[in-house]
């Protein structure tokens, strides 16, 4: 588990850096984007008492997953060690809760984080308990949307060249199904899954 964690602070710290070079000395408002999340995971998860709503819960996990890489890059920035954050992570890191209720959570945790413009590590762990998300599923959920990121620069992203759509379905779905017939335990899950993802691309490029 550690080595899957110490593999994810590197990828942020890769992908952060691609953005800015500088990241770390930026200030840049992570918690803010956080709380932005939760209330777009709030919107997926349903609150509205006026009409039916059913949790859409996959989304609900993306949105995890999301916040997942902002909360990494506050602990990043705190200037420990990958090896000492990932030893706190897989303390902290504990899916259990006892709120029935998996909204409640979620606005401690945004509370949290708004007052202390920190990430809890614990208080996520509450959050992937309430949506039933287990440690396997955040790797490869992270791994899988840090990879097409990259991916996504440096076929053309950013200059408008990128073709988002592969033989009628979008990216997203084929990242699915390449990161499912992989082993994410593989030490090089990662570079694997960007050769999945490169040889579909070429292929329907071609």
């Amino acid at each position: 588990m550690q080595q899957q964690i110490q593999t994810m602070l590197e990828l942020q710290d890769s992908m952060n850096t691609k953005v800015n070079s500088e990241w770390r000395s930026q200030g840049f408002e992570w918690y803010r984007a956080i709380w932005i999340e939760c209330g777009e995971l709030l919107d997926h998860y349903g609150w509205k008492w006026w009409k039916k709503q059913t949790p859409d819960v996959e989304q609900v996990q993306l949105e995890l997953i999301d916040i997942w890489h902002f909360g990494l890059s506050i602990l990043l920035q705190s200037g420990q060690s990958s090896e000492a954050i990932a030893t706190t992570i897989e303390k902290e890191l504990v899916l259990a809760t006892d709120e029935e209720d998996f909204r409640l959570d979620l606005e401690r945790f945004a509370g949290e984080v708004l007052t202390t413009r920190s990430f809890s590590v614990a208080s996520f762990g509450r959050l992937m308990a309430g949506i039933d998300m287990d440690f396997e599923m955040l790797f490869k959920g992270y791994v899988g949307k840090n990879v097409l990121n990259f991916f996504r620069q440096d076929h053309g992203y950013q200059d408008g060249t990128y073709t988002k759509i592969w033989d009628g379905r979008e990216d997203n779905e084929h990242l699915v199904e390449a990161s499912q017939a992989l082993d994410a335990a593989e030490p090089d899950f990662q570079d694997q899954l960007y050769r999945a993802l490169s040889q579909r691309y070429q292929a329907v490029q071609a």
